[in-house]
């Protein structure tokens, strides 16, 4: 849960990913390897997302770099 209110915390697709952050998948996979980037989470046998919050803090701090 998002500490900061009682919603559940929303996941983001693929799709959203690249779409927030202008990178491609093959450059968020990789970043995501060096550590430069959120973990996804494994939401189904053959489904993956990332937690709304951290995309949004790694998109902040891209902001600030």
């Amino acid at each position: 849960m998002n500490q900061d209110c009682d919603s559940p915390e929303r996941l983001l697709r693929l799709r959203e990913v690249i779409r927030r952050t202008g990178l491609g998948r093959s450059s968020i996979y990789s970043y995501e390897k060096l550590g430069q980037f959120p973990k996804r989470v494994k939401i189904g046998a053959r489904s993956v997302a990332w937690p709304e919050h951290k995309v949004d803090m790694w998109i902040a701090t891209r902001k600030t770099a």
